[in-house]
């Protein structure tokens, strides 16, 4: 289907939305996360804190957990939803920077391909320097990683990182705007903050934890699919098909399983978390060292992966 340029050039309500988008993209693509400006992220940090102290005691904590994420949720969504709608009133130029604001905010693919580039960096360098940057991007104790699981813990979060900093919000996108993006955010920020397996967080994170399973489960398999085809390796979707289940998260291991498809190796195994060790499954068969070259190609796949995902939601809501 071609592209009807002139239809969107003449009809304000695709205009905006495409390039607010575009604007959102290229300034993620071009900068990352803005190290010195306020960050949503950051607020829906201290939001998720707040309600935590307060909730999470006493009897009912499963559904005092839900209640805090579904409140929660709904507030970004709505609220996200009136700041767009007021910025069109206003302007429709403030609608433009509002929407390319949020979009930039949401996405976050540039910043984790800079810390796993980091990590190989480090670890190049010493042992020590590459656990303290793992440690910036991963939630498991980095103390007692040997040099190769410093290696393979910073590209199974590169490959996670797709579906969740880039895939799942454009996903989201197509399903509601902007508002829908922002609400995953929060959903992800629920996860990554109280959908822990430890005594604190099991009960009172445990409706986080299945929101964001349900959120990210068609992201997830999409984001797989995306990375063979910028691999160019479609004949590894019956590998992804069989070590993508291997996990313990129904979704990560998905990505992790294309992933480990395409630069030959195996991810998983034993990791600690809290002092716990848990016994992860093995994803994939050829235990190779992983190497410099292997981080580079796999930060061409997430980037190509990306920009595939950018295509199709611009052909989806803008043709």
């Amino acid at each position: 289907m071609d592209i009807n340029y002139q239809v969107i050039t003449s009809n304000p309500s695709l205009l905006v939305p495409l390039s607010s988008f575009l604007i959102g993209w290229l300034l993620d693509r071009l900068f990352g996360d803005p190290e010195r400006l306020p960050h949503p992220v950051v607020l829906f940090g201290k939001m998720i804190a707040k309600g935590e102290r307060m909730l999470n005691l006493g009897k009912w904590r499963v559904l005092k957990g839900a209640l805090l994420a579904v409140m929660l949720i709904t507030v970004v969504v709505f609220a996200t939803w009136t700041m767009i709608v007021v910025a069109d009133k206003v302007n429709v130029y403030l609608g433009m920077a509002m929407r390319a604001i949020l979009v930039f905010y949401c996405l976050a693919g540039t910043t984790l391909i800079r810390e796993v580039r980091q990590v190989f960096y480090a670890i190049d360098s010493s042992l020590d320097e590459g656990r303290q940057q793992v440690a910036r991007i991963v939630g498991r104790d980095t103390s007692e990683l040997t040099d190769e699981e410093v290696r393979k813990a910073a590209l199974e979060t590169l490959a996670e990182n797709l579906n969740d900093g880039v895939i799942a919000p454009l996903f989201w996108l197509a399903i509601g705007g902007v508002p829908a993006m922002m609400g995953y955010k929060m959903v992800n920020t629920l996860d990554s903050m109280i959908a822990y397996h430890s005594p604190r967080y099991l009960k009172f994170g445990k409706a986080a934890a299945r929101i964001d399973d349900i959120a990210n489960y068609i992201p997830a398999r999409l984001t797989a699919l995306l990375m063979l085809i910028a691999a160019r390796r479609l004949n590894l979707v019956s590998f992804v098909m069989k070590y993508g289940p291997c996990h313990a998260s129904p979704n990560s291991g998905w990505p992790e399983a294309a992933l480990a498809g395409i630069l030959g190796c195996r991810f998983g195994g034993p990791h600690k978390y809290f002092g716990e060790t848990f016994d992860k499954p093995y994803i994939g068969n050829q235990d190779k060292p992983l190497t410099r070259e292997d981080m580079e190609k796999a930060v061409r796949i997430n980037r190509t992966a990306e920009t595939l995902g950018v295509i199709i939601i611009i052909l989806l809501l803008f043709v």
